[in-house]
């Protein structure tokens, strides 16, 4: 995938970030990711033939290599976009929940893979893409499992998150990086958003599942390019952060009856604030 076309992507957290797997520097692509700044992203789109009144259209205003990706391992296997302005949440744009330490993630059984990459393997002739948004269920296999000789032999890490089938069949494919794999709560009627796809072996092959980058891992990374965690001293020479020198921000305009997506730490405190009434009007009645 090249910085000029990041295939798919991911709102998360604030409105103005969007996370990625792109912007790769060398892996034969340009090392210079100023060209995703002249992209779009669009949100909300299903038939990439028919852009409805639902899709929002957004330039790019920064994007965030991570600092220590490595392009020959995949490692560190992330970055982050940062928008022009607030995405309104609808019926077609919603949240997902990025999981922190306490969330077990290999216990999640409903989960999902989408994306408009290849439909088929590249060496079938003509390579199919797709018009509409495609979607599968996959399972989230044991990373021991797919380490093992047979299957990827030792190649993946504690940031990757292994899924699909053992005997193949449904994959993600070239043209979905920067997909999401997401998995629905086992009590909440919500989803969370457990990986980006990253890499894999083929399309669909036995014992060569997708692999994705953990985001219960990259969490931190993520909240501390949002400012809200302090940074960590680097330890080597980061990948530079590109920033749009031609960019001036507007004044938000909302002219939609759709309201800016909330940012999840308003909804905890609000939580909290009910909880918190609910325990002093049962002290009353006890009293």
């Amino acid at each position: 995938m090249g910085c000029c076309s990041p295939p798919g992507a991911m709102v998360l957290l604030l409105p103005l970030v969007v996370l990625l797997a792109a912007c790769r520097p060398g892996h034969g692509y340009s090392s210079n990711c100023d060209y995703v700044l002249e992209s779009r992203v669009v949100i909300g789109a299903n038939d990439l033939t028919h852009l409805g009144q639902e899709v929002e259209v957004h330039t790019i205003r920064r994007a965030i290599l991570h600092e220590y990706f490595n392009n020959k391992t995949m490692i560190n296997d992330i970055a982050l976009l940062e928008l022009d302005r607030p995405v309104h949440c609808s019926y077609y744009i919603q949240l997902a929940c990025v999981p922190d330490a306490s969330l077990r993630v290999s216990e999640l059984t409903d989960c999902y893979v989408s994306g408009w990459g290849h439909m088929g393997m590249r060496s079938a002739a003509p390579v199919q893409t797709a018009e509409v948004l495609q979607e599968a269920k996959v399972h989230l296999l044991n990373l021991n499992l797919c380490n093992s000789s047979h299957w990827y032999a030792g190649v993946l890490h504690t940031h990757n998150v292994c899924a699909g089938y053992p005997q193949g069949g449904i994959d993600t494919c070239q043209g979905d990086s920067g997909g999401p794999l997401m998995c629905k709560d086992k009590t909440a009627d919500y989803f969370w958003l457990i990986g980006v796809t990253s890499w894999g072996r083929g399309c669909g092959r036995i014992q060569q599942p997708g692999v994705y980058a953990s985001t219960q891992y990259f969490r931190n990374w993520i909240l501390v390019q949002m400012g809200l965690l302090p940074a960590e001293a680097p330890t080597s020479t980061p990948y530079p952060v590109y920033v749009s020198t031609s960019y001036q921000r507007p004044k938000p305009t909302y002219s939609s009856p759709f309201r800016p997506c909330p940012f999840p730490r308003q909804k905890v405190l609000d939580f909290f604030n009910l909880l918190q009434e609910l325990l002093q009007g049962l002290r009353g009645k006890k009293a």
